[in-house]
């Protein structure tokens, strides 16, 4: 297994970075990173695209009081796609406001990124996401390919202690995100309002059967609507409740 290496942003803030080449070796890599005891996580999946200019402010809300809030307070462990765009950029910038110091581990396909030492598979390669403390770069060329891992790390990082999956708008990779989050066995509160898959599951979950995607993930019974205009007390209690 390779040895972690130390990413620089051009602010200068750093990151541990450690690639992964088989599913046997997430757990001794997560030591590797410094990861030796276990904690609550929060996975993040989906994005923040076509969302209106009022529904973005909200958004920043529950990300900036609530949610980094939620996991500096708990000492829960926040787990992303770790690109700089959408969630994982929100996430990253309302860990900086709030001055927090809760781990933030962006979980990304190899292939899909920019590194200094390689040429990116992608054409539209993304960057690292800034303010995040550690990467797990796992095999893949292509978006999604970094699903399961993303599902599975969080797990191996509470083993046994709580563990939700927040999802936020997204598109077809999102839905990837929620199965493997299902299969985890993790309690998913979607997001209503937010957009996209996110709305798609909302209204499925109300009865309208609008994508049968979602069919077998209602039956699982651990999702959960949250709603972005809910009173913000609201949120975070019932996030508050699965995480403690």
């Amino acid at each position: 297994m390779k040895q972690p290496f130390k990413y620089t942003f051009a602010d200068g803030q750093t990151a541990d970075v450690i690639e992964v080449e088989q599913w046997n070796h997430l757990h001794q890599a997560l030591k590797q990173l410094g990861f030796h005891e276990f904690h609550p996580t929060l996975v993040l999946v989906g994005g923040a695209s076509k969302i209106s200019p009022t529904d973005m402010t909200r958004l920043e809300q529950i990300f900036v009081e609530i949610l980094a809030p939620l996991a500096e307070s708990l000492g829960v462990i926040v787990v992303d796609g770790g690109t700089d765009a959408g969630i994982m950029k929100l996430i990253g910038q309302a860990r900086d406001k709030i001055k927090g110091t809760f781990p933030l581990i962006g979980v990304a396909a190899l292939g899909t990124v920019q590194l200094p030492h390689a040429s990116p598979y992608l054409v539209d390669a993304a960057f690292l996401a800034p303010h995040h403390t550690h990467f797990v770069l796992v095999p893949g060329t292509q978006w999604g390919d970094e699903s399961p891992w993303l599902a599975h790390l969080p797990s191996l990082l509470s083993n046994g202690l709580p563990s939700v999956t927040l999802v936020v708008n997204g598109g077809e990779i999102t839905w990837r995100d929620v199965a493997y989050s299902v299969k985890e066995g993790r309690p998913t509160f979607v997001l209503g309002g937010s957009g996209r898959t996110a709305d798609q599951l909302a209204s499925a979950m109300r009865g309208d059967m609008a994508d049968e995607r979602a069919t077998p993930l209602i039956d699982s019974g651990l999702l959960h609507i949250i709603k972005l205009n809910q009173n913000l007390d609201l949120i975070a209690q019932e996030l508050q409740r699965k995480l403690s």
